[in-house]
């Protein structure tokens, strides 16, 4: 079945390119294509596409504010934020409103494609290179929630452990191999930290983390 896809970006060449990289695929089919926030947030009510590739610096409505509307109006509908990292300062704002992630313009077209089939699978997407700066950058002055010493406490200490590797951009892979558990393991762990904080995917568990203090903006775990 194929991933229904709406392409948001104030640039017509852009959207061009992305439209020809994207339909050249079997598994993607892009079912509209949108010029500012305003228009993308009707398109996705009339189409309810899976995933929404979201520019975040247009005329009108912007991304943010766009992907805010979207995610609040359909759960079913993912958001992958496409950025300019050093200029796009509403990034983690546009991660906090629903967006499922954020890849940047530059990236190949490789990493786009498996972004957007990780991101329609369910799972989030941060972009590799630029991760720890991002978090670090915002969550640095982010307020910390009320009852955060509550809501941890509904994590067991291993939960614990693996919501602070998940933060720091491991995988699932990668945290087994660091705690010697099975990757089977490690899902199940990740599974019951997202139940358990109530969040959507690895991006939410991530800001969860710096936002909480769980982790400092520097990467490592506080005391």
């Amino acid at each position: 079945m194929s991933i229904r896809l709406l392409v948001v970006d104030d640039q017509a060449v852009v959207r061009a390119g992305f439209v020809a990289i994207l339909g050249a695929e079997d598994d993607m089919d892009v079912v509209g294509e949108a010029a500012e926030g305003e228009a993308a947030v009707s398109m996705a009510a009339d189409l309810a596409p899976d995933l929404v590739l979201m520019d975040i610096r247009m005329p009108g409505m912007d991304g943010l504010t766009a992907t805010r509307l979207i995610t609040r109006h359909s759960r079913r509908t993912k958001v992958l934020v496409l950025t300019t990292f050093d200029l796009d300062v509403y990034v983690y704002e546009a991660l906090r409103a629903g967006a499922s992630g954020f890849l940047l313009k530059d990236s190949e077209p490789d990493d786009l494609l498996s972004a957007i089939r990780v991101v329609a699978s369910g799972d989030g997407v941060l972009a590799p290179a630029v991760t720890r700066r991002l978090i670090a950058a915002f969550a640095h002055g982010a307020p910390v929630h009320a009852n955060v010493a509550e809501v941890l406490d509904r994590l067991t200490l291993r939960e614990r452990e693996i919501l602070v590797l998940v933060a720091t951009g491991l995988s699932n892979a990668e945290i087994g191999a660091r705690l010697e558990l099975a990757v089977g393991t490690v899902k199940v762990h990740v599974s019951a930290v997202l139940s358990k904080l109530a969040l959507r995917d690895r991006v939410q568990a991530t800001i969860f983390a710096y936002e909480s203090g769980l982790i400092r903006p520097s990467g490592m775990p506080t005391d």
